[in-house]
């Protein structure tokens, strides 16, 4: 840092980005309810998956300090907020702490399946989830989940990836958070039987032309640390994952600050973290010129981007 420089404090303010908000509410048919960071339900009344289900969103000294462990009674009230009782599969993006700590905990409570690579099993294990709700995913090879398809493309995690790594043996909580290691990094494309579409990118990297023969009609976009990148980066995440699907609407994800409870009101990042100034700076003109409808989620609410497609 320059000399007579000092970091940016506070954070940037969400209600600059009102209007981005409200996507159209679900009836029947799928629906996609935000959960924080990058917690996804998508379900159709019948079936269920969940990307991630990270609910316990430790304070930020009990991360740099102490051990982690899920909060088994607050993922239980969650779970029940949400009104999720069953779920087909819970699906981690990765397997840092923020994305995979409640994941074996979340399978236990729904009868999923826990699904992801070699690291997202070793959770899985160390939560004391049987081997038969454990499974490891060929990248590529689709997977069918009640009335939705999965298929789990090899990606990379956004720099820098402060625990890189795969997890190696089982992760029993409680845990340090270098623990958590990103193991394997996914871009998760969930087609249903309706022919509704849609691409889950949970963290904001990305592997030249992995998507390029797949197509979503939405994007969920992570943007956690795409605000400390430089515009060339942005410009190119955009373009290897919304730009090379030919998704026409994008929702952007993992931009609440995940150190507060998530029955708070939603905040972002602090600028010591991230920029989502910076990020909405880059992404609000190119969705502008490519015609993408650009929004950003409510949570807890079930939500139907589809219905913007026409």
């Amino acid at each position: 840092m320059a000399l007579g420089l000092r970091p940016r404090l506070g954070r940037p303010d969400l209600g600059r980005y009102a209007g981005r908000f409200g996507l159209p509410q679900a009836g029947g048919g799928v629906g996609v309810t935000f959960l924080g960071v990058a917690s996804l339900l998508i379900d159709d009344g019948a079936s269920a998956v969940l990307t991630d289900g990270f609910f316990t969103r430790p304070s930020l000294p009990r991360v740099a300090l102490g051990r982690l462990a899920p909060d088994e009674a607050l993922i239980q009230r969650t779970l029940g907020r949400a009104g999720i009782d069953r779920l087909d599969v819970v699906a981690p993006v990765h397997t840092h702490y923020d994305h995979a700590m409640d994941s074996a905990v979340v399978a236990a409570r729904t009868g999923a399946r826990l699904l992801g690579g070699t690291s997202a099993a070793q959770i899985g294990r160390g939560g004391g989830l049987p081997e038969d709700q454990i499974g490891v995913v060929v990248p590529g090879e689709p997977v069918r989940a009640g009335g939705f398809v999965l298929t789990w493309i090899e990606s990379e995690h956004c720099p820098p990836d402060r625990y890189p790594g795969r997890i190696t043996s089982p992760v029993v909580p409680p845990a340090r958070t270098t623990a958590y290691q990103c193991g394997e990094a996914w871009s998760i494309l969930v087609e249903h039987d309706s022919g509704r579409t849609a691409l889950v990118q949970g963290s904001a990297g990305f592997r030249p032309g992995a998507l390029a023969d797949r197509r979503a009609d939405i994007v969920y976009l992570g943007v956690g640390q795409l605000g400390v990148q430089n515009p060339g980066y942005i410009e190119r995440y955009w373009a290897e994952t919304v730009a090379a699907v030919g998704a026409r609407q994008v929702v952007l994800i993992h931009w609440d600050d995940f150190f507060r409870p998530l029955d708070r009101p939603l905040r972002a990042l602090p600028y010591l973290g991230d920029d989502l100034d910076a990020t909405m700076a880059v992404l609000a003109p190119l969705a502008d010129r490519q015609g993408v409808g650009l929004h950003f989620p409510t949570v807890w609410r079930r939500e139907n981007p589809w219905a913007l497609l026409g």
